[in-house]
Parts: C-alpha cells; sequence; structure tokens
C-alpha cells in the first residue's frame, strides 16, 4: 500500500524518466530501491527547482553542483539526506555520474510511509527492471533485503534469496553474463550499523575502482 505523490510535475518527471541518475541502461552501476518518496509539500521546498533539474538530467546536475543528488545541497535538511549522505561515503565523484544510476521497485513517487506489496507494482516497468540485470552487460546492480524479499515475492526475479550465510560485505545473490546483483544494507540505517555501512561503501568504491580501471 502505498500514496501516490500529490505533486502534478513530479508525477510527469517519472512518466518521462523513471529513474534517477544516469540512464540505468547506459550505467554500470545501478542502485534499486522500494520507491521514491518525498515530503507532501516538496514543491515549497527551498531545493525544489533543483529537484526537478535533478530528475530532468541527474548527470549533468552532478556536475553542475558537485553533490549526486539535491538533497545533500546545504538548503535542504529535511528526510532523505541521511540516505545520500551514507550513498556518498562510498566515493563517487561527478566525473562518475554517468555510470550511476537509481531505479525503484514503484513506478511512481510516493508521499507518506509505504508498505508495499506485489500488487502495487507495474508489470511493464518490473520487466523493464528485468531487461536490465538479464542483458548480460558489465553492469554491479545493488539492492537491499527488503527490495530483494519484494522482487523475490513478485515471481518475476526468482534467484532474489539468499543461498547461505557468506563472509562478503556485499553478498552475491546473482549473477548472469558479466552482470553481478548483490546485496547491500539500505542507505537510511544508522547507529549500530555504521560500520557495516562504511565496510559496503569501501567494498563498492573498490569495485568502482576496478570498473574504472577496465573501462577503455
Amino acid at each position: 500500500m502505498y500514496q501516490k505523490h500529490p505533486s502534478t510535475a513530479l508525477n510527469a518527471l517519472f512518466r518521462e524518466r523513471p529513474f534517477q541518475g544516469a540512464v540505468p541502461d547506459q550505467a554500470q552501476f545501478l542502485f534499486i530501491g522500494l520507491d521514491a518518496n518525498y515530503a507532501a509539500a516538496i514543491e515549497e521546498s527551498l531545493v525544489y527547482a533543483r529537484l526537478v533539474e535533478y530528475h530532468k538530467d541527474g548527470v549533468s546536475f552532478w556536475h553542475r553542483h558537485g553533490v549526486h543528488h539535491p538533497f545533500l545541497l546545504p538548503a535542504y535538511r529535511g528526510d532523505g539526506r541521511r540516505y545520500h549522505l551514507n550513498f556518498a561515503r562510498i566515493g563517487f565523484r561527478p566525473e562518475d555520474a554517468s555510470r550511476v544510476s537509481f531505479v525503484e521497485l514503484l513506478h511512481v513517487p510516493t508521499v507518506g510511509r509505504s508498505t508495499l506489496e506485489t500488487s502495487d507494482l507495474d508489470p511493464t516497468h518490473l520487466k523493464w527492471l528485468e531487461s536490465l540485470i538479464a542483458s548480460g552487460k558489465s553492469r554491479h546492480v545493488f539492492v537491499s533485503a527488503s527490495v530483494a524479499r519484494l522482487m523475490l515475492a513478485s515471481g518475476r526475479f526468482p534467484w532474489a534469496t539468499r543461498s547461505g550465510p557468506s563472509s562478503l560485505a556485499l553478498p552475491l545473490l546473482h549473477s548472469r553474463g558479466a552482470t553481478e546483483v548483490r546485496l547491500h544494507l539500505h542507505f537510511s540505517n544508522y547507529g549500530k550499523f555504521q560500520a557495516r555501512l562504511d565496510q559496503e561503501a569501501s567494498e563498492i568504491y573498490l569495485l568502482a575502482k576496478a570498473a574504472a580501471a577496465e573501462a577503455p
């Protein structure tokens, strides 16, 4: 169950570009979340114009402003900032912008607390996500446990389960061709989870360095 965000403009942006950052089928690093959640009064926020700019072209936004998301701009202090602060710990830089993309299981922006069920998900959108993973291109895909559970419940991603304990910070859930799907902590975690978040960030950074070194 979820509540669709009331902003006509925000919904229009998601219909045109149901992702954030780089175009997903061109990115090497793909982070799949549950839903893109915004404050009800986001259009009144000091960073709303920057948010629109970001959704229209996340790669250019990162180059212009030096941060990957408008919630990291000094004028913003609302919900979602912790998520993006933790993501920034990975160490991606503006020059990596074309390699990093964010997509959600839900195809529309939301407001308030969501408890997603498989019936909330759009089959066409899920089919698109399937194609991103099944393409065989060199791609690192990251999902949290809650995302993996919903993917598995949808019946479209039967591999989205851990087969056993792993000593790796980022357990491998699935591989197809040169694509690997790994499990990670949701970036909104904090406190006792911070050490694990930092360890995962370091591992993702090493993957990014290796991918950059292999790039032509």
